[in-house]
């Protein structure tokens, strides 16, 4: 594929253009970087009066880039009059007023001048100056119109091969109709409702997983908010397939849920039991590991931890009140927690090994010793009313509330929020 926009496997087309006239220019670097300009923009016909490097010039044609045939073709006079001695229409470009009656107009407007007699194929001409002084009063006396742009009046001067490549694709985009070369393709049509309806019920359905939608009440624009993003995107068929694959590989991983996807209720059941039946693994020295896991127990809740939750975080009674879920408390880790409280919320298994039911009541030891509450909840009863489940916790905390003694303030050396 050719690189920089030059193909030389085209054809170079030559098509009726203005006419581009330098005044003795100064230098042959800003000879060739005006073919250059002349070349990006369809002009191909270049006239020289009085080069004074001479010519031809190498460092012209190096600057060029490949416009090698502008220069080759370009022929020389020994005055203005003599150059534009054949057009029937002449437009001066200078920064400076030189306080003549002619119209002064702008790039565009130029263009738009020099096309009628182009078309007719008529010689129209551009004039540009010296790079030092522009040009004179009597070389912009010999024009129609004066064209300038509008810059800083501070700093007016531009480059000539930069005045050149402005009024070229003024004149291009006239010629043109300002047709651009391509445009994105179109490698996907868009995507029907019914594909888009199927990625936001996936969506929808992940998000709910991990508890994204709080509080309740939000659930519903939380939602439209959310779906107006995606229309207002129109994506493609395509988009919505590569959004169907973004959400499998961060829900399941990049290999499945071994690699770190979310399980769902009875798997993260036996997640716990298995846990619970080898121990938690830990000493209280053992920061990371208990971190760890706590997050990984975190990112995989059990339905009734999930539900009770969600139900929790949305009820005004324990909001301020410092709950944590799956937090490490020395060598455990908690269903939920309240250090401020000093108050443990253990939730018990329907069906519990031996193994598992002796590492719950060790932890339940241990947060007691240490001056904790622990409330024990079944997680049935969480599944089957967890309304009757909150007022137990709250009648709970309110009827023995937490002395502000020593045990309170060592909460912080005993549980790591993590």
């Amino acid at each position: 594929m050719p690189g920089a926009g030059t193909d030389k496997t085209r054809n170079w087309t030559i098509a009726p253009a203005p006419v581009v006239v330098l005044v003795e220019p100064q230098l042959g670097e800003n000879i060739g970087a005006a073919a250059r300009a002349m070349a990006n923009f369809g002009l191909s016909r270049l006239r020289l009066v009085k080069p004074q490097q001479g010519w031809p010039n190498e460092k012209a044609r190096i600057m060029a880039s490949g416009a090698d045939r502008i220069l080759e073709q370009a022929r020389l006079y020994e005055s203005l009059r003599e150059a534009i001695g054949d057009c029937t229409y002449v437009v001066a470009a200078t920064a400076r007023g030189h306080d003549q009656a002619k119209p002064v107009i702008g790039a565009d407007e130029a263009a738009r001048r020099l096309a009628p007699h182009v078309a007719a194929g008529e010689n129209a001409a551009i004039v540009f100056g010296r790079e030092r002084n522009g040009l004179e009063n009597d070389e912009v006396g010999l024009a129609d119109a004066i064209v300038t742009l509008p810059v800083n009046p501070a700093f007016a001067s531009l480059n000539l091969a930069q005045a050149v490549v402005i009024l070229a694709y003024e004149w291009f985009k006239q010629a043109t109709g300002g047709a651009l070369p391509f445009a994105m393709p179109d490698k996907s049509p868009p995507a029907p409702r019914e594909q888009l309806h199927a990625f936001f019920d996936e969506l929808e359905r992940e998000l709910e997983r991990i508890e994204y939608f709080r509080p309740e009440e939000k659930r519903g624009t939380m939602l439209i908010n959310m779906r107006n993003i995606f229309h207002r995107m129109q994506p493609t068929q395509q988009d919505i397939r590569t959004l169907h694959g973004v959400i499998t590989a961060l829900v399941q991983g990049r290999k499945g849920p071994a690699r770190g996807g979310v399980l769902d209720g009875a798997q993260a059941e036996m997640l716990r039991t298995l846990l619970a039946e080898r121990g938690e693994g830990a000493t209280p020295d053992a920061r990371s590991p208990m971190r760890g896991l706590a997050k990984l127990l975190r990112r995989n809740p059990t339905e009734a931890e999930r539900i009770l939750w969600t139900h929790m975080t949305n009820d005004r009674r324990f909001i301020g009140l410092g709950f944590k879920r799956q937090t490490p408390v020395g060598p455990h880790i908690t269903d939920f927690v309240s250090f401020p409280l000093r108050s443990a919320i253990d939730l018990v298994p329907q069906q519990e090994s031996a193994e598992a039911a002796a590492t719950r009541a060790a932890r339940s030891d241990y947060l007691k010793e240490r001056g904790y509450r622990v409330i024990e909840i079944r997680a049935e009863e969480v599944e089957r009313d967890v309304e009757r489940v909150l007022d137990t916790i709250a009648g709970t905390i309110e009827a023995k509330p937490l002395s502000t003694g020593t045990r309170a303030a060592a909460a912080p050396q005993d549980g790591d929020s993590d």
